[in-house]
């Protein structure tokens, strides 16, 4: 029986994708193995968003060829779509693009049998239909993640994803049903909704419909507590589509919205989809419902022509909202966008430390928001055991650490107390039920 070790770099859907894959291979008779343990398949799901993603992948693949010489190396996702056969001479014997990731056995049993490279990519087509890759598990009993869309169709002057996801692809919503039965039937009572643009689900459908139409299955799906959205894009958040929010009872109260940048004049050279009046904007309208959310974002410091100006708007804009957390990203140029052309790219130092900066500025938001939490009750849905104690995470997704001895079970929701705040995780203390 082959052994196969895989590796994921990126993004959630990353994640999904790779475990779906897994499974697929696992069903044709292939062994997993830990990575980077010995193993006949090393399978890298590689991630382009950043030259970082980019300079990783490629490290790995070079150095899994050289550490396992006789290993058939698999090189799959956003990379492998971009850079294709050009993969074949980073060692590759087989390059997939994400379009291709449902036929991974007969492609990897093609080239084992031959020992011949092979590179299954191919540029995507303008409609193309949606084509669902299941888990069956997911390695734990509480949270699963249902991938529903795929492709974006937004075109931002620094990002290659439309070019390497392709156009927007929406599962059925009889297909969302079927698997989200299926998963509360397998003893998830946690969702979690994932997508390259989730915001755009169901443009492509005939009928049209939206992601609050998923919302609905979801809310009358039995077994499943809790429904948590991946990134949203602000202009979704409309005074009309929080209150419908407001009206599912399973919406975990943590809303992600991609802010990129506090400053308007960088916005525009982004080619975002909103202003900064529009993102406080939905900001404002989805607390208007859910007062205590918890807001997260994405941050893409080091633009070109960015000013010391520009930057100090977006330590502004991280304060003014108060966001209980940011990913911080410095500005790396891809080839093939709009911005790796603009004047005014910024020095490597100067973006670094525009990162650091904004990463401490992110730092004391979260600690503000996680310390308003203290002397206040929540629901904390138990998932593991850590150090004798029983932690899990609450709608809001704050990490909570119960104190020793207390009367839980994986997966049953409890009232807690919060305590107090620590880097790791948040302190608190169960409420018994009388």
């Amino acid at each position: 029986m082959p052994t196969v070790a895989y590796h994921t770099l990126g993004c959630k859907v990353n994640q999904y994708d790779t475990r779906a894959m897994e499974e697929l291979l696992s069903a044709a008779g292939f062994e997993t193995v830990p990575f980077p343990s010995a193993a006949d398949v090393y399978l890298i799901n590689t991630c382009t968003v950043t030259g970082t993603g980019d300079k990783k992948s490629l490290q790995l693949a070079r150095r899994l060829k050289r550490e396992h010489p006789g290993c058939t190396l698999v090189l799959c996702g956003c990379l492998a779509q971009l850079r294709g056969e050009e993969l074949l001479s980073a060692g590759a014997d087989l390059v997939i693009g994400t379009q291709f990731r449902s036929r991974i056995v007969p492609l990897l049993q093609e080239v084992m049998a031959s020992g011949c490279p092979c590179c299954a990519v191919e540029p995507f087509p303008d409609h193309m239909p949606y084509e669902p890759l299941h888990i069956t598990d997911f390695g734990e009993r509480t949270r699963a993640v249902l991938k529903i869309q795929e492709g974006c169709r937004n075109r931002c002057s620094y990002c290659v994803i439309p070019s390497v996801r392709g156009p927007i692809r929406s599962r059925t919503l009889e297909d969302i049903r079927t698997e989200a039965a299926r998963l509360a039937s397998a003893g998830f009572c946690e969702i979690v909704l994932t997508g390259i643009l989730i915001s755009a689900y169901g443009e492509d459908l005939s009928p049209r419909c939206s992601l609050l139409d998923v919302l609905q299955i979801l809310e009358e799906t039995d077994g499943i507590l809790r429904v948590r959205l991946g990134s949203l894009e602000p202009n979704i958040a409309t005074p009309e589509f929080a209150e419908r929010l407001a009206s599912f009872r399973k919406i975990c109260p943590q809303f992600h919205l991609a802010l990129q940048s506090g400053s308007d004049s960088v916005l525009r050279r982004m080619r975002r989809q909103y202003l900064t009046a529009g993102f406080l904007k939905a900001v404002e309208n989805l607390r208007t419902f859910f007062p205590d959310a918890a807001f997260t974002t994405d941050i893409l410091t080091g633009f070109p022509g960015e000013t010391e100006e520009e930057y100090a708007e977006t330590e502004a804009m991280i304060r003014k909202i108060g966001f209980a957390r940011i990913h911080v990203f410095p500005y790396s140029p891809r080839p093939g966008t709009v911005a790796a052309d603009m004047p005014g790219q910024l020095s490597d130092a100067v973006k670094q430390d525009r990162s650091r900066r904004l990463i401490r500025v992110g730092r004391e938001a979260a600690l503000c928001y996680q310390r308003g939490w203290i002397g206040r009750t929540t629901l904390l849905l138990p998932e593991e055991v850590v150090d004798g104690c029983w932690e899990g995470y609450s709608p809001e997704y704050l990490r909570i650490r119960l104190s020793p001895g207390a009367d839980c079970r994986q997966g049953v929701p409890v009232r807690v107390t919060i305590q107090s705040v620590s880097p790791q995780f948040l302190s608190g203390v169960m409420i018994e039920d009388h």
